[in-house]
Parts: structure tokens; sequence; C-alpha cells
């Protein structure tokens, strides 16, 4: 993706996973309320985010664009469009031209999907000479038992050695992997195409915790302020836990929040005052909110 000498602030968009265990209708109504940018639609077993007639109507009727989709690459969305990898990339492709995305999510193949695994740069690359939408590769993590660490992934969780043209990097992973977040995202360099926002200690079971920013030990502020210092030219995106609310004012509460936190740090004169606004929607809804759980 093509950088920018300064220029306006990245998009803040808001992944519909970031209010579940409630719907993907819901997110729509939580991020147009609180002024979000956008929306990143996580495909997943909710029938309405698999529906792409259902997303244009409630992206037209809360007046709040689709920016990005979120493959349905997920241990729990397995047999989400069907079993095989690449029908689902396709069908992801498809939605996200529908409804005007930028960008699709996705994560490295599993071990177990060979197949793919063998052609999936090569596969990639033939997919986006075929579109204008940009897909990104996220970082993940090893799964750690005691002393032992299991890799489910065909290729390795850090991006960086690998041969992707366009990375999703997400802070709640660097934490569970125990990477440097920001040393990650100058190896990647101009191939940091799309952003996570969460937070993150490394310490939970399980370890990728997806935490409202700021409330974890993950470098959140100075990677947002490198960011905008390097004319980033792609979105943020808060895909936080807030299952652990005890309510849905507290879940707001929390997601206004985060949009404070992220556009506090991107730093631009609008982001400030849609600071603000959100910062005050926080004080409105929140009561005594603490850390959020795992994300799904």
């Amino acid at each position: 993706m093509t950088r920018t000498a300064g220029g306006s602030r990245a998009p803040v968009a808001l992944s519909t996973s970031s209010v579940y265990p409630d719907s993907t209708p819901d997110a729509f109504e939580i991020a147009a309320r609180l002024g979000y940018d956008g929306m990143e639609v996580m495909v997943y077993t909710d029938p309405v985010s698999q529906n792409v007639d259902v997303l244009r109507r409630l992206s037209d009727y809360h007046q709040i664009p689709v920016l990005a989709v979120h493959a349905p690459s997920l241990l729990l969305t397995q047999r989400v469009w069907g079993r095989e990898p690449w029908g689902k990339l396709i069908k992801s492709k498809d939605v996200a031209e529908k409804l005007g995305a930028k960008v699709i999510v996705l994560h490295p193949p599993f071990r177990w999907q060979r197949d793919y695994a063998r052609d999936f740069e090569a596969g990639l690359a033939r997919m986006s000479d075929e579109t204008d939408v940009v897909f990104t590769v996220e970082n993940m993590f090893p799964l750690r038992a005691r002393a032992t660490e299991v890799v489910p992934y065909a290729r390795h969780w850090d991006p960086v050695g690998q041969d992707y043209p366009n990375v999703t990097l997400d802070l709640s992973h660097t934490a569970a992997s125990g990477s440097d977040a920001m040393a990650m995202a100058a190896g990647l360099g101009d191939r940091l195409a799309h952003v996570h926002l969460a937070d993150g200690t490394g310490l939970a079971i399980p370890p990728d915790e997806h935490l409202v920013p700021g409330r974890g030990n993950q470098p959140c502020a100075e990677l947002l302020q490198r960011l905008s210092a390097t004319g980033y030219p792609g979105m943020v995106v808060l895909e936080v836990n807030t299952r652990r609310a005890l309510s849905k004012i507290e879940r707001e509460g929390d997601l206004a929040e985060s949009l404070a936190f992220a556009r506090q740090h991107l730093g631009s004169a609008n982001g400030q005052a849609a600071n603000g606004q959100a910062a005050a929607g926080t004080d409105a809804t929140r009561s005594g909110s603490t850390g959020s759980g795992a994300a799904g």
C-alpha cells in the first residue's frame, strides 16, 4: 500500500467481534452511535455476518461503511461458507467488493491444510490480480502447554519473514506470542497494511486477551503515534473483547474508551475532536469497567 506524507488520520473502525456475544446488528448500532468511521465484519457463525444483503442494509441504515471483511479462517468458523479455504476467500472477496470494503483479513493456513498451504502465496497473488481489495495475512502466535510450544500453522506465526505482500498487525497477538510489536511493525515496513488495535499481557490462559487499549502491556499508543508520523495509509480496527462486561452500558463504555484512545494517539485535529465526543460517551456510560477477557 502506498504511504502518504502527513494528511488526515487513519480511519478508526470497529470489528463486529467486539460486541460478542451480542450480534452483528448490535455492532453496527453501537459503532454508529459512538462515531466510529466504519466497520470490519467478522464472518462467523452469526448468519447476519454471512449475508451480504443484510450487511448492506445495516450499513445503509446506520450510515456507516463496511471498510474490511475478516474471512472465516478461525477454528470455530471452519464450516462457515464451506470447508474449502480458497472457496472461503473467493466468497470473502465477493462480499467485500459488493460492500465496498477495502481489505480482507485472513489467517495463515493451518498445518493440516496441506494443499492450501502449498499454493498459499501464489494463490493470494492470483486473487489479488483480480480485484482492488487487499488481502492481508494476520500475525498469529504459538500455543503453549507447560514447556511445550505448538505452532498450528503451516507458516511461522511471525509474518516478518514470510512472503506476504500485505500484513495485518494485531497487538493482542503480539502479546500472546511475546513479540516486540514495534520491531514487528518496523520489520514489516510498507507491508503493514492493516492494524487490529487491542491490548494484552501474554499472561492469561488462553493468552489472546484482546483487552481495551491501555489495559495491558503492549505499545498501543506508541504504535499509533508511529503510524501517524510515517503516513500509514491503512485503517485501525478496534478488535477488543467485551465479554466480561456486565451490561450493554459497560460494553458500550469500553468501546467508547477504545475509540477515544485510538483517536487521541493518532493525533489529528479531527481525531482530537472526536476523542472528546467519545470520551464524553465513556463518562456517560462507563461504571467502573475493568479489563476484558479473551476474544474469539
